[in-house]
């Protein structure tokens, strides 16, 4: 029998990729093409997502994944698609696409602002049924549609995501599936289906959405357009994939409830699975389907820990950097080992960057640190450094308690993936601030892998998502909390807190400048 492969598309905010992987998760070939988001002029914040030319990008990719490792196609058993989510595309009565927005477009300050004053209480009627806010759901987008561009919203015959818009490429086949599905805010999560009742309450069509089909269905087979344009088999099976938070979390094991992730990157989530769809009474944290059904997550995010170390590293670690194009060496390596050296706690130094997650009224303060004294020795560029990593680990304990007041559940430990699990000395900090143990996997990109899984499961090579995770997400060090240090974070954290209210105060006093804060708020 011949060898049979499993093909994940991953359609990401800044890059699209084909990664080929064998039937034991192993991953065999990577092609990746970077992809911007372009801003229209005429609209501040937009953010314009291009389907001809992104297309061209990962039909690309796929042939090029083919070429790179020289598997015949038609040893390929199933193909399956992952993205960005929130992201949405417009598709007009042939099928073809007329308007789309990736992920964090925010153009719909306008659209919000009607939202409420329609009913100030709608928004979190919203929210008790489809775990979504304003903040990052698809009904302003479709307002502002609605409002800016009315002959398009008239031709307007279907909506759905990226994930779907790829298998869409792929078979001619259009359905939307519920992990990203639950993004819009226009989903029931209990149903796992569309709720039109919350559209029309928007002053929205209701007849624009198409069939829901769960994850792990096989679709359709791979069309002769998107054969001929992939170079893939026609009739290759396609299975329904998922967001790419949902199917990183498979591609890490955490399948089941009770089990969490931190996925640490320009943004960190914090992913919490629970067996029931129920929401929040404060609307502070967002529910979504899980890829797996039966399963949801709770989901708190915070805005932009890996952009802020990116900031740092380039604004005021020039040595290391020099140091890092002599030698080779990760820059970030060598602040690690400096950082190292700096006491848990900073010597009492706090910085303020993302706040804790409050999805009915999401806003930061300005980015802030305080409580440093005069004294290189110990208030080194380093010392700053360390801050960051602590402040995104304080973030992480702020989650995981905001979830347990909503639940009534905490994880036994945590699986720390990312760019940031790279860092030895993150993920300590992370397990001396959580209290827990940290599991960081071998595959720290698991995206794609969740997405492989998904379409093996599809055409029965796995008989179970959950028992295949567990065998193929593999995990390479565990990191144990040091009860001195945990002691430390759990002084700091309540002042922290108390620290970022203040700042907060400033900003809302419009003293200082918000580092972001959601559309109409």
């Amino acid at each position: 029998m011949s060898k049979r492969y499993l093909l994940a598309v991953d359609a990401g905010t800044g890059s699209v990729r084909a990664v080929l992987f064998d039937t034991d998760g192993n991953q065999l070939g990577c092609v990746q093409e970077e992809w911007e988001h372009k801003e229209d002029p005429r609209y501040p914040g937009s953010m314009d997502f291009d389907w001809e030319h992104n297309w061209a990008l990962a039909s690309g990719c796929i042939k090029g994944v083919l070429s790179q490792t020289g598997i015949d196609p038609a040893e390929i058993a199933a193909v399956s698609t992952t993205c960005m989510r929130e992201g949405i595309v417009l598709y007009d009565a042939d099928g073809k696409e007329i308007w789309a927005c990736a992920n964090v477009d925010a153009r719909s300050n306008d659209e919000v602002a009607q939202l409420i004053a329609l009913d100030p209480e709608l928004e979190k009627e919203v929210y008790r049924k489809s775990g979504q806010t304003y903040a990052l759901g698809a009904l302003p987008r479709l307002l502002w549609v609605k409002n800016k561009e009315p002959e398009i919203y008239k031709r307007v015959a279907a909506v759905g995501m990226f994930n779907d818009w790829l298998i869409y490429k792929l078979t001619g086949k259009l359905a939307v599936e519920p992990s990203n599905g639950s993004t819009t805010g226009i989903m029931n999560l209990q149903r796992r289906d569309w709720d039109p009742e919350i559209a029309e309450k928007c002053g929205l069509r209701s007849d624009i959405f198409p069939p829901v089909v769960e994850c792990g269905t096989v679709l359709s087979g791979i069309s002769a357009a998107g054969a001929e344009q992939t170079g893939l088999k026609e009739g290759t099976p396609v299975v329904v994939g998922g967001g790419d938070c949902q199917l990183g979390t498979i591609g890490l094991g955490a399948t089941e409830p009770n089990q969490a992730v931190v996925l640490g990157g320009s943004f960190w989530q914090y992913e919490f699975n629970t067996p029931t769809g129920k929401t929040d009474e404060g609307c502070r944290v967002r529910v979504n389907c899980h890829a797996v059904p039966g399963v949801w997550q709770y989901e708190a995010l915070a805005f932009k820990p890996g952009l802020v170390m990116r900031w740092f590293r380039d604004g005021f670690c020039q040595y290391e950097k020099k140091i890092s194009e002599e030698t080779g060496a990760d820059p970030y390596d060598l602040m690690n080992k400096e950082a190292a050296r700096i006491p848990a706690g900073c010597y009492g130094m706090i910085c303020c960057f993302s706040d804790v997650m409050n999805f009915i009224s999401w806003k930061h303060a300005s980015p802030t640190f305080t409580n440093f004294e005069l004294d290189p020795e110990k208030f080194s560029r380093y010392t700053f450094y360390r801050a960051i990593l602590e402040n995104a680990a304080l973030l992480a304990k702020g989650h995981m308690e905001l979830v347990e007041e909503a639940t009534g559940s905490r994880p036994d430990e945590i699986i720390f993936a990312g760019g940031a699990a790279k860092s030895p000395l993150w993920s300590q900090i992370l397990a001396d601030v959580m209290g827990l143990p940290v599991k960081v996997p071998v595959v720290k990109e698991a995206t794609a892998l969740g997405a492989s899984i998904l379409a093996g499961y599809g055409v029965g090579i796995y008989k179970d998502i959950p028992e295949t995770a567990r065998r193929i997400a593999k995990i390479e060090r565990t990191f144990m909390p040091s009860a001195e240090n945990h002691a430390v974070y759990e002084k700091m954290y309540p002042v922290w807190r108390e620290v970022y209210g203040a700042q907060l105060a400033l900003a809302e006093k419009g003293l200082t400048k918000n580092m972001w804060k959601a559309p109409g708020v």
